[in-house]
């Protein structure tokens, strides 16, 4: 028996009441008919977040694939301010798991580093100066900075994997992008 010939059909239901249906029978035409009243919020935010049409879109699926084990493991009081938190995460970890290069700009170590740019010309020589570069960094910066930068791991987590105090961590960081930065300028030079 559906769990709407009970109260209501399912184009009249609210959202409390689809994401109770949904969590109760599992069954994704609910959650479809509950994520398709969001879905111009959710389109906004991935559009405002990755700036492309087609990216946008893209996450707009990914984001409800999520919603699928998400819904059902998280206690939701308002559906469209967490599906708004939701949706701008994936972006923001969308942004972050790009390729190496595009992680790299996007989270700064490109950022005082005047010569790069974004041209097809010059991106195989900067990457190939930035791991170079990479490499004569002391260890502990080069794998704070690998595990931050390029593996997405919190301070914490580095912290946890490193064995050393959080402000060490946040220290390898910032000197490993400064000794970064010194090392690209004059490779440049």
């Amino acid at each position: 028996m559906n769990f709407f010939n009970r109260s209501k059909n399912l184009k009249e239901a609210d959202d409390n009441e689809l994401l109770s249906a949904y969590r109760e029978t599992g069954d994704l035409s609910v959650l479809g008919r509950l994520f398709e009243k969001q879905m111009p919020l959710v389109y906004g935010v991935c559009l405002k977040y990755l700036q492309d049409e087609e990216l946008a879109k893209d996450a707009v699926m990914g984001i409800f694939e999520q919603l699928i084990g998400k819904a059902k493991q998280h206690d939701i009081k308002q559906f469209q301010s967490w599906l708004y938190v939701v949706s701008r995460n994936y972006c923001l970890m969308e942004l972050r798991s790009g390729k190496k290069a595009e992680v790299i700009s996007l989270d700064g170590l490109m950022e005082f580093t005047p010569f790069l740019h974004h041209t097809d010309d010059n991106r195989e020589v900067v990457m190939k100066t930035l791991e170079d570069c990479m490499e004569k960094l002391p260890k502990n910066q080069r794998q704070s900075i690998d595990l931050f930068y390029l593996k997405e791991k919190c301070y914490k987590e580095i912290a946890d994997v490193m064995g050393f105090s959080l402000n060490e961590v946040k220290s390898y960081i910032q000197n490993g992008k400064r000794n970064l930065k010194i090392c690209m300028e004059k490779s440049d030079g």
